[in-house]
């Protein structure tokens, strides 16, 4: 059975619960998977506040990682959790063994993540924020991410508000994280949004990357969790095979 760790961190207006199926999968393997929730989302939405930046959710899984005296681990974000993944890899480079981005926005040092996304995007959701008085951009409906028709509703009842300061905090990275040996990306191909061809093509051209792509929308966990659990384990195997 494998002897490794995996940590999951969720995108924007998700939770843990966005991960159920994958977690499991991974566990039944033999895994120890932990599902954060980032602060002010899912089950901590009572927590939202304009306090809660991005460096509030990266100190959410490197404290995570400091007081569960995690080693190493792969570590594995989607969509907005690439930008809290590339943070917390930066800051403990020696611990990550492994970094997979499903369908994730990559972060570049010195800019915001409205900075790395379409005007059109960025305007967009700070002219929703507005209805929260700038707290916080309201959650789009799964259908806009082609999320499968069955769990769309199930998606849309879970998903809530996520932190506007999050998305305008420009990210400090030392360049640290690109020592990791071993990363993935998973492009989602029936996501309408076409956000993420581009970080997809940028993550050919590096070495250390294996690229995959998914015949689904965006939330690949919810929508492939089989095939996005393989992904994993394949990151985390490539790690083991070279030790």
């Amino acid at each position: 059975m494998p002897d490794q760790t995996i940590v999951l961190v969720h995108g924007a207006w998700h939770g843990a619960w966005c991960y159920r199926r994958v977690a499991e999968l991974l566990r039944r393997s033999g895994y120890r998977v932990y599902t954060p929730t980032l602060t002010g989302l899912g089950e901590r939405s009572h927590l939202l506040s304009r306090s809660i930046n991005l460096s509030t959710h990266i100190a959410d899984i490197a404290n995570l990682i400091r007081w569960e005296e995690i080693e190493q681990f792969v570590l594995v974000g989607h969509s907005y959790g690439g930008m809290v993944v590339t943070g917390v890899a930066d800051a403990m480079s020696a611990r990550v063994s492994a970094l997979v981005y499903l369908d994730a926005f990559l972060p570049t040092a010195g800019k915001p993540f409205h900075a790395i996304v379409p005007p059109e995007v960025a305007d967009a959701q700070l002219q929703s924020a507005k209805e929260s008085n700038g707290l916080s951009v309201p959650p789009m409906p799964a259908a806009a991410f082609n999320v499968n028709e069955a769990d769309r509703s199930w998606v849309d009842a879970l998903c809530t508000p996520h932190p506007l300061a999050t998305l305008t905090q420009p990210i400090e990275l030392t360049g640290s994280y690109r020592r990791i040996a071993a990363m993935s990306y998973v492009l989602a191909t029936q996501n309408p949004a076409a956000l993420f061809d581009g970080f997809a093509r940028s993550m050919k051209n590096e070495p250390a990357c294996h690229s995959y792509e998914l015949p689904c929308g965006h939330d690949v966990m919810i929508d492939l969790p089989k095939e996005t659990a393989a992904i994993i384990e394949a990151a985390a195997a490539r790690v083991v095979s070279e030790r």
